[in-house]
């Protein structure tokens, strides 16, 4: 099997964060969060990065990572956007944002014919994530059996406000029973005690910490795009008049194993996840890195 394929999403607008974090600077040297990642998959034995972006950063974007990732790993783009004349659909909707993760990844169709994993461009996923998904798209991975990395979901809150995670069911021999996008997941106060809860319409419903959580860290065959386009089909006509709604890729996941066409694998990751959903989420990223790097995980300067 030939080397696999990273693809980023890159594409999001930020609004909670207020700025373009994609390209904002964590490291000692103004690293990115995508540049860790990028050093990982490497390490990790990915062939070629796939970023997921609005046209209108290609320029930016290729400017902060093209020379420095030259000779290392092979480059390519593709755009989120709203022409939807590509996915073979015959219609012109009005939206200030495109739709979602699982749009996100079907907006790479074209560019990538192996096996693949994607991931969160403001997300720190850590070195083991890498190497436990490279070993899975390289010896285990086929379309009856893809993989999601399973981060517990205590590890990945933030303390400013709420979060949005695909929670996992996973059965006894390890594999997603079913995965459920919970849109806001955040800490709260009970009896005295610090608790885990999702709201969904209004209502309050507690989680176990335990409880294992996607991070939109999976592992696919090409397959997936199959998947994902006849669902997009479906989903921009039950949507066209809701400019907030979003195809996200839980749901393409879901599919998959509830009409038996694909397995996945849960893959557990002792990686403490980090990000940067809120601008005060910053500081705090910065100082894990920097602790990581002090403890000689990564070196000072990436590349």
């Amino acid at each position: 099997m030939g080397k696999p394929t990273l693809l980023i999403l890159a594409a999001g607008m930020a609004s909670r964060y207020g700025s373009l974090k994609q390209i904002d600077s964590f490291g000692p040297h103004g690293e990115t969060i995508i540049d860790y990642s990028i050093y990982d998959a490497i390490n990790a034995g990915f062939g070629k990065v796939v970023f997921i972006i609005r046209e209108e950063f290609v320029d930016k974007m290729r400017e902060v990572f093209d020379a420095k990732l030259s000779g290392k790993i092979e480059v390519d783009y593709a755009f989120q956007d709203f022409d939807l004349k590509k996915f073979g659909i015959d219609r012109e909707i009005e939206r200030s944002k495109p739709w979602g993760t699982a749009h996100a990844v079907l907006s790479a169709k074209n560019q990538i014919n192996e096996p693949f994993c994607v991931i969160n461009a403001d997300d720190f996923y850590g070195t083991d994530s890498f190497v436990k998904m490279a070993e899975f798209l390289t010896t285990e991975v086929t379309d009856k059996q893809m993989a999601l990395m399973g981060f517990r979901v205590d590890n990945t809150l933030s303390d400013h406000g709420y979060v949005s995670r695909g929670v996992c069911e996973v059965s006894d021999s390890g594999h997603m029973k079913s995965v459920t996008e919970r849109t806001k997941i955040y800490y709260k106060e009970i009896d005295g005690e610090k608790k885990i809860v999702f709201e969904e319409n209004g209502v309050e419903t507690e989680l176990d910490p335990n409880s294992r959580v996607s991070m939109n860290f999976w592992g696919f065959t090409p397959l997936v795009f199959e998947q994902a386009e006849k669902m997009f089909h479906t989903f921009v006509e039950e949507n066209a008049d809701d400019p907030k709604s979003e195809f996200f890729i839980p749901s393409v996941a879901d599919a998959l194993v509830q009409t038996g066409q694909t397995d996945f694998k849960v893959i557990p990751t002792s990686s403490k996840w980090f990000g940067v959903t809120y601008k005060e989420d910053k500081e705090i990223v910065q100082e894990s890195i920097s602790k990581l790097v002090a403890d000689g995980a990564y070196p000072e300067k990436l590349f």
